[in-house]
């Protein structure tokens, strides 16, 4: 797979690689570990993806919701569709927005059906509140428990996400900040924005 979005990058490598003398194909996508990458970093046939197989189970959830009270079906959906939608996140979270709303549209597909058919509460007590988190928070915490493992805690494997600390410089003189504050990538890219460094150091 090139890696690119120029389309004079293909024809400039196609036929010269080859393996054991046979010239590998090329492909639109590879699957690494579960995610599906594209040759623009786009990510689209994931999410596509994803949304399908997290689809069926929103339905096979409401097979059997009638037989589960609230908790059951909430605990089911965090158990059986939530993993789907959000297994290794912090890969593809530079897609475009309209994909993470689609995911989005289905946690709350599933939710109306974690609270569609409870007997009606007493006049004097609210209805309750699915106790969940949207899918977007769930992204941001999880991107600020990494940068923490490899920014303060210096995990080895992680050494390759840690940001310089941002430099104030003033009039007379250049100082660091505190030590929370580090240095943001420069880019004027929207998704490039969206990526993992780029949005956890904003942050």
């Amino acid at each position: 797979m090139m890696v690119s979005r120029s389309p004079a990058a293909r024809p400039a490598v196609e036929g010269t690689l080859r393996f054991g003398g046979v010239p590998l194909p090329f492909q639109e996508a590879v699957k690494v570990l579960g995610v599906e990458v594209d040759r623009e970093l786009r990510f689209d046939g994931h999410i596509k993806h994803i949304a399908k197989k997290a689809s069926r189970r929103v339905f096979a959830l409401r097979r059997v919701a009638s037989f589960l009270d609230r908790g059951g079906k909430l605990l089911l959906y965090k158990a059986q569709i939530r993993p789907y939608l959000e297994y290794a996140a912090l890969s593809w979270m530079s897609c475009a927005a309209s994909h993470t709303r689609r995911l989005d549209s289905i946690q709350r597909r599933a939710l109306r059906l974690v609270d569609a058919a409870e007997p009606p509460d007493p006049p004097a007590q609210p209805k309750p509140v699915s106790p969940l988190d949207s899918l977007e928070h769930r992204r941001d915490v999880a991107a600020f428990v990494v940068f923490h493992k490899a920014q303060v805690q210096g995990v080895p494997h992680l050494a390759g996400l840690q940001k310089p600390p941002r430099v104030a410089t003033g009039s007379t003189r250049t100082v660091l900040t505190s030590g929370d504050a580090v240095e943001v990538p420069r880019s004027r890219a929207s998704q490039h924005q969206r990526t993992f460094v780029g949005r956890v150091s904003r942050m």
